[in-house]
C-alpha cells in the first residue's frame, strides 16, 4: 500500500475532565465502540485498530461501501459501531471478532457494522497531520458531507451548549459521552491531546456475590438488578428475577481485606438457595444471557466466586450502562443498609435513546 503515512500508526488519544472545555475546540459525541485507522489505496482497503491489530477480514461488509464513499488514497479515523432499533451495541460489535470465516459472514448480514468518520490523518500524497484539525475536519466535510449509511461522518459542533445537551441525551444510545477537540491541533499520534468528559451516574444494586483478588481479599463484587414484568416499567424491559450486570471493583488493599470480613456472615453454605445457582450448567450460557461465571476449559465448571444471601445493597457509580448491564466494572460508593434488595430494580437506569441517533442511523 503507497501512501505518505504507512501502518503502523496509532490514533491520537483523549484524557478525561469532569468539564467541557470552553474555547476554540469542536464537540463531537464520544462513540462507543472500535477505534479504527482505515487505510485505501485504490481498490485495496484495511482496518486497523488503536493497537495496530488487523480488522479488515472481520468486516467484509464495509469493504464496497469504504471503496465508494472515500477517496482513492486516503487515512481516515473514526469508530465502527454496531446500530440496532434502541442504540449502540457492543456486544453485537465484539461477536464480529470470530476466527471462523463462515461467523464472520454470517454476522456481517446479521449484524453489519457502521463506520463513523472523525478525521482524516492523509490524503493522496499529503500527510494532513501536521494541519490544524480545523483544516482537516474541513476536509472531512467536503469528503463525506454527503456520505450515507453505513458510512457517516460524525456530527460536531462548536456550541458548548449543543454540547452538554448531547452530553445529557445520547447515553441512550450507547455513546460514552462527549469529546472536545482543539481546532488548532494537529494530529499527534499516541498523545492525550484532547479531551473526553464522559457518563457518571449512581445506582443501588443488589450484592450477590464476591470473587476474590489475586493478592487477597475482596476483587470484586457481583452486582445485580431485578427485572419486571410491569408493562408499564420505566427501565429497559427485562424479565422478572435478579439479573446480573457487572461488578464493582477497583478496592485499594485495605478495602480488599476489610470487605472480606464484612461479607463474611453473609457467605452462603450452599449455592442451591441462590438465585444464580444454575450458571454452572453450560446451557444456561445461551447468546445473550449474562451470567456470573461460565464453565470453559480453562475451569473447568468450577466456581470462582462466593455466593451471599440477597440482603445487602451498594451503591455504585458507573459510566455507561447498554444491553441490561454495564460496560465496565463500577465503582464502589457506599453501602446502603437503609435500602431493601427488591428496590433494586432496572427503573432506575431510564435512558431512552435521543431523536438524533435515529436521524443518524435510518
Amino acid at each position: 500500500m503507497d501512501l505518505p503515512v504507512l501502518p503502523p500508526v496509532k490514533p491520537m488519544l483523549t484524557r478525561a475532565v469532569t468539564e467541557l472545555p470552553i474555547g476554540d475546540v469542536l464537540y463531537e459525541p464520544k462513540w462507543d465502540g472500535f477505534r479504527v485507522l482505515i487505510f485505501r489505496d485504490g481498490d485495496e482497503v484495511e482496518l486497523t485498530s488503536r493497537n495496530e491489530k488487523p480488522l479488515t477480514r472481520y468486516f467484509p461488509e464495509l469493504l464496497e461501501p469504504l471503496k465508494a464513499a472515500l477517496p482513492n488514497r486516503c487515512v481516515i479515523d473514526g469508530e465502527l459501531v454496531v446500530s440496532t432499533g434502541t442504540g449502540l451495541d457492543f456486544d453485537l460489535l465484539s461477536q464480529r471478532i470470530h476466527p471462523a470465516r463462515s461467523r464472520v459472514e454470517k454476522l456481517a448480514v446479521q449484524t453489519p457494522a457502521s463506520f463513523v468518520a472523525f478525521d482524516i490523518l492523509a490524503l493522496d500524497n499529503l500527510d494532513l497531520r501536521p494541519l490544524p484539525f480545523a483544516e482537516r475536519r474541513g476536509t472531512l466535510e467536503q469528503l463525506l458531507g454527503s456520505a450515507s449509511g453505513p458510512v457517516h461522518l460524525t456530527p460536531a459542533t462548536r456550541d458548548a451548549d449543543v454540547a452538554r445537551d448531547w452530553f445529557e441525551r445520547f447515553e441512550g444510545s450507547g455513546f460514552d459521552g462527549v469529546v472536545a477537540k482543539p481546532l488548532d491541533g494537529p494530529y499527534v499520534s499516541d498523545k492525550r491531546v484532547q479531551f473526553k468528559m464522559k457518563h457518571h451516574r449512581n445506582v443501588d444494586c443488589v450484592v450477590a456475590g464476591y470473587r476474590l483478588h489475586k493478592t487477597g481479599g475482596v476483587g470484586s463484587l457481583l452486582l445485580g438488578l431485578y427485572g419486571s414484568d410491569d408493562a408499564e416499567s420505566s427501565g429497559p424491559a427485562m424479565p422478572p428475577g435478579l439479573h446480573h450486570i457487572g461488578v464493582c471493583s477497583g478496592f485499594s488493599t485495605s478495602q480488599r481485606r476489610t470487605m472480606v470480613g464484612e461479607l463474611s456472615p453473609y457467605e452462603l453454605d450452599s449455592i442451591a438457595d441462590h438465585p444464580w445457582a444454575h450458571w454452572g450448567k453450560a446451557e444456561a450460557h445461551t447468546e445473550g444471557t449474562r451470567m456470573p461465571g461460565a464453565p470453559s476449559r480453562w475451569s473447568q465448571g468450577s466456581s470462582d466466586w462466593t455466593p451471599l444471601r440477597i440482603e445487602l445493597v451498594v451503591e455504585v457509580t458507573y459510566e455507561n450502562f447498554t444491553n441490561g448491564r454495564f460496560r465496565h466494572p463500577a465503582r464502589f460508593i457506599r453501602w446502603r443498609p437503609d435500602k431493601s434488595p427488591a428496590d433494586c430494580t432496572y427503573d432506575q437506569v431510564e435512558i431512552p435513546a435521543p431523536l438524533e441517533y435515529r436521524q443518524i442511523f435510518t
